[in-house]
């Protein structure tokens, strides 16, 4: 006689999940392996896959993204939201996990992430970002939850270009997440700034796109101060120490270098036209 235990009902078991981890990068050799750490535990052993589209890396970042077992494909830069897509375009497994490559997970976030895509009714999750500034987790000043929605069902969503932060968009309903990627985006205040004065550059053209042409004081100088004012003293930045009055000055400061370049671009566009006449 057989026990009813010693068999597994087989209309118990759950069909298996598989997920696609893709990231962009170039020159990332210092950030790429605690990232790739942190997902080997959904991707080991056949459960999914890791993607990885190199823009020109002049270091080892596609040496290291192998030896994780990667799939690497080296294109030239399209832009933010272009290259993700294209990455994500290249995912074969029924969920699609987005990451830059300096956010690694949280071991409980991959132990929530199993249990998350099991779900057979959402499209995609929202998952809160801990952001690390001169090495401190900035937890006021709205730089706290952060939600990204960065893990999605194959085909579900698609960047949308906004400048340097583009964002997705997914047809069908959203779930959220409580565990946190970790951005350790900004270790020293000169990378810091060579992202903003960056990041400001493109931003400016988005600015420029929606009409902001002229050189104002109120987006250049009072903007500014009033970005300051409600992410330090509104939004409690200032509980956030020496590194929180740094972060929300020198955010304040990219404002008015988007808006100022904004006016700049607007005088080269004009400049140009005048000289094909």
């Amino acid at each position: 006689m057989v026990s009813a235990f010693s068999l597994p009902d087989r209309r118990c078991i759950l069909p298996r999940v598989t997920l696609s981890v893709v990231l962009i990068a170039q020159n990332e050799e210092r950030n790429l392996p605690r990232t790739l750490e942190s997902v080997m535990p959904l991707v080991r052993d056949g459960k999914g896959e890791i993607i990885v589209v190199d823009s020109g890396s002049a270091d080892r970042t596609v040496e290291i993204a192998q030896s994780y077992g990667a799939k690497v494909f080296v294109e030239p830069w399209k832009g933010f939201a272009a290259q993700k897509n294209s990455a994500m375009d290249k995912a074969s497994m029924e969920w699609v996990l987005q990451l830059d490559a300096d956010e690694p997970l949280e071991p409980e976030l991959a132990a929530e992430m199993e249990t998350a895509l099991k779900s057979d009714s959402l499209s995609g999750f929202w998952i809160p970002r801990k952001n690390f500034f001169l090495g401190r987790w900035i937890r006021h000043g709205g730089f706290y939850p952060d939600p990204k929605l960065r893990l999605v069902r194959r085909g579900a969503g698609r960047f949308q270009e906004y400048g340097a932060h583009p964002t997705m968009k997914v047809s069908g309903s959203t779930g959220r997440l409580s565990h946190a990627l970790v951005h350790n985006a900004y270790p020293t205040l000169r990378g810091y700034i060579d992202h903003m004065n960056s990041y400001s550059s493109m931003g400016a053209e988005v600015a420029l796109a929606k009409g902001h042409s002229a050189f104002s004081l109120g987006n250049i100088v009072i903007r500014p101060m009033l970005t300051f004012f409600y992410n330090y003293f509104i939004r409690l930045g200032f509980l956030d120490g020496r590194e929180g009055l740094l972060l929300h000055l020198y955010h304040s400061v990219y404002v008015s270098w988007k808006y100022a370049k904004a006016w700049q671009l607007s005088r080269l566009d004009v400049a140009n036209n005048v000289s094909t006449d």
